[in-house]
């Protein structure tokens, strides 16, 4: 398969990825139908942090970092560098120099399911980085791959252009095309949200307005008055 960069690629409307920002991973993933989330190994480096804006990938060979270099001149401010592997391996694929470089080029953050090194640094220079290990292990600069082509990252479709958003909830893909779709999902989903607040408060109970009682019911729940009530039923 021919090796590539794709230097331009089309990213979402601005005011459409900040106005998703308005709102959370949790809430975008089930607004979506409850698609899109990247693997749970991803984790923040520094807790906090929300992220959003147009996918870059680069697809590497597990251990190698050349195509990481390559994509850090094609990416623009406001970006997400999604970093996937061909091949297992949790080598420390970038550290602070390369995260100075995305900064310098205003990027906005990483995604890479693979491994990452100078924590201590990463984190003091702020930069919001989801990764899935923590090594030292370097990596060589030998193995071409590719630039803004689809990838597979923790086990999810993200193609270039793409909006990611990660919290400290994890990280979910909105497809470019669903944009506005999603994004209409997500206001109506807080707006739902702001009656069952409503309820909590008026004291009223998820079990009802949720109405989950013919469900125990059909679940075969058996509510016992008390708890010598419910040994009783132990013994006969």
């Amino acid at each position: 398969m021919e090796k590539y960069v794709v230097q331009n690629i089309q990213r979402p409307d601005p005011k459409l990825i900040e106005e998703f920002k308005n709102y959370d991973v949790s809430t975008v993933y089930e607004a979506q139908g409850k698609q899109g989330l990247l693997g749970h190994q991803l984790k923040p480096v520094k807790e906090g942090k929300l992220i959003c804006g147009p996918a870059v990938t680069a697809i590497c060979y597990a251990g190698d970092n050349l195509m990481i270099h390559a994509a850090i001149e094609v990416c623009k401010p406001g970006d997400i560098l999604v970093i996937t592997t061909i091949g297992e391996g949790v080598h420390g694929m970038i550290g602070e120099l390369i995260v100075r470089a995305l900064m310098k080029r205003g990027v906005q953050g990483v995604v890479i399911d693979a491994g990452i090194r100078d924590v201590k640094q990463i984190r003091e220079l702020g930069f919001p980085v989801w990764s899935k290990a923590v090594y030292s292990e370097g990596t060589t600069k030998t193995r071409g791959g590719w630039v803004n082509a689809p990838a597979v990252c923790a086990g999810t479709q993200v193609n270039p252009g793409d909006l990611i958003m990660a919290d400290d909830d994890g990280i979910v893909v909105i497809r470019k095309e669903d944009v506005k779709s999603s994004l209409e999902a997500a206001k109506n989903r807080v707006e739902k949200e702001k009656g069952t607040k409503e309820k909590i408060e008026n004291g009223e109970l998820s079990v009802d307005f949720y109405n989950l009682r013919e469900t125990l019911q059909k679940e075969n729940v058996i509510y016992y008055e008390d708890e010598e009530t419910f040994k009783k039923s132990l013994l006969s």
